[in-house]
């Protein structure tokens, strides 16, 4: 109740005058919780003037304060006041920071808004306390969004987004995805999954087998062309957003932009042989058209604060082999190669051959696997989070379909069929 004491608190000093209610908005396997701030329609002007009068402090008086309401000396500012003026919600994120530290967090939101995507817009900060808030994108996951009608359209806007993230990618800028932190991840899973989940002590043969693949894993990835890697690119922490928002970036598309309902209904239908009504009709088309320019609508990313530079395929991995929902190998191959297809048009360093990328794809996600079960059994057995635990079937069936496809990946196979024996599954072979 204390900490929520403290953030209602802090609200009311970055937001003096105005009345809004407080509600949990998410949560996520860290300390950090988000709640919406919902304000009184009548006050949200307010909003934008507040913007303002700190954007007008001089820099060196906000250097001498914990809290900061973030400038931007780029076009973004406009779009920023854009969304004050109108949204009647905002969300606040509290992050302990005895147990998160925020400058990561804004670090890459600055990063990856500046590379042309829809990430949260920091309003204010306060560091010390571990408070940021934040621009609202919206309740709708694509977990809650994606079926067989929008399955195609949703991964082809993140797939988009995810070009423009890595055609953005500095070496030096994020922390390496090297090879000491594939393993830390990767010891997890004998850690957690195999001796706290399934009560299981390895021999020295299956000690060894293990760090055997491990190394062939670690080769595979370490091999791979290198950009900005979100690290945890699925469906929980991409939103969809179906009407634009007013903080979208200016001068920005996307393949799947809607035209803002309101400009769809302003639209006139041409009727048969009316010449001037035709001209009309199209006039507003083309003047809509103009207009998508001005959105970023799909998807909003979250939950980036740990991203790094490694791996091309590691996002990939996550988000065509999410341990939330499951698609087809069919369709899956489809999406994969439209990515693969713009990537090679966009000039950056996938695999020139569509099965080798293929195979970087599939080793990747052998990575991923083996970390994700080992934290899922963590989140549960040190942490009492069993909310997880309903989705290691599904990981684990990610796992044991690549290690079925690669000799190299088969003692890994064995070992699981040794601690868990299932039935093999048959896939696609490269």
């Amino acid at each position: 109740m204390q900490r929520q004491q403290q953030l209602t608190a802090w609200l009311h000093s970055q937001l003096p005058g105005k009345t809004f209610a407080l509600a949990p908005a998410s949560a996520d396997a860290s300390f950090r919780r988000y709640f919406r701030v919902t304000f009184n329609d009548r006050e949200d002007d307010g909003l934008a003037s507040r913007r303002e009068q700190f954007e007008m402090q001089g820099a060196a008086e906000r250097a001498t304060t914990h809290t900061d309401w973030v400038g931007e000396e780029r076009a973004s500012t406009q779009r920023s006041r854009s969304n004050a003026q109108q949204a009647g919600t905002l969300i606040v994120m509290d992050a302990p920071p005895q147990h998160e530290d925020c400058r990561p967090f804004l670090h890459i939101a600055r990063l990856f808004e500046e590379a042309g995507t829809h990430v949260p817009h920091v309003y204010a900060q306060d560091l010390q306390q571990g408070f940021l808030l934040l621009s609202d994108l919206g309740s709708t996951t694509y977990l809650q969004a994606l079926d067989s009608g929008t399955a195609r359209e949703l991964y082809g806007a993140a797939t988009d987004a995810l070009i423009k993230i890595q055609l953005a990618s500095r070496e030096n800028e994020l922390p390496p995805y090297d090879e000491a932190l594939l393993m830390r991840e990767m010891r997890l899973f004998p850690e957690w999954y195999i001796a706290r989940h399934l009560n299981i002590t390895l021999t020295d043969r299956q000690r060894a087998k293990l760090e055997e693949v491990f190394a062939r894993i670690i080769a595979n990835n370490l091999a791979q062309p290198r950009v900005y890697v979100h690290r945890d690119y699925h469906s929980r922490n991409l939103m969809y957003i179906e009407s634009p928002l007013s903080n979208s970036l200016v001068g920005t598309t996307s393949h799947s932009t809607r035209l803002p309902e309101t400009a769809a209904k302003s639209l006139v239908i041409p009727q048969a042989g009316e010449r001037t009504i035709e001209m009309r009709g199209k006039q507003a088309i083309r003047e809509a058209d103009a207009r998508k320019g001005d959105f970023l609508i799909s998807p909003g990313i979250l939950d980036f604060q740990d991203a790094v530079y490694g791996p091309i395929t590691y996002d990939l991995a996550s988000l065509f082999k999410d341990a939330y929902i499951k698609w087809e190998e069919a369709e899956i191959m489809d999406w994969l190669i439209r990515y693969w297809e713009q990537a090679r048009k966009a000039g950056l360093p996938v695999r020139a051959d569509f099965g080798e990328f293929y195979r970087d794809y599939e080793w990747m996600g052998v990575q991923r696997h083996i970390k994700v079960l080992g934290i899922f059994a963590r989140l549960y057995h040190r942490d009492g989070k069993d909310g997880y635990l309903k989705d290691l079937p599904l990981v684990m069936a990610y796992l044991r379909a690549a290690c079925a496809r690669y000799i190299d990946l088969k003692p890994l196979l064995n070992l699981l069929d040794e601690l868990e024996p299932r039935d093999n599954q048959a896939g696609y072979t490269f």
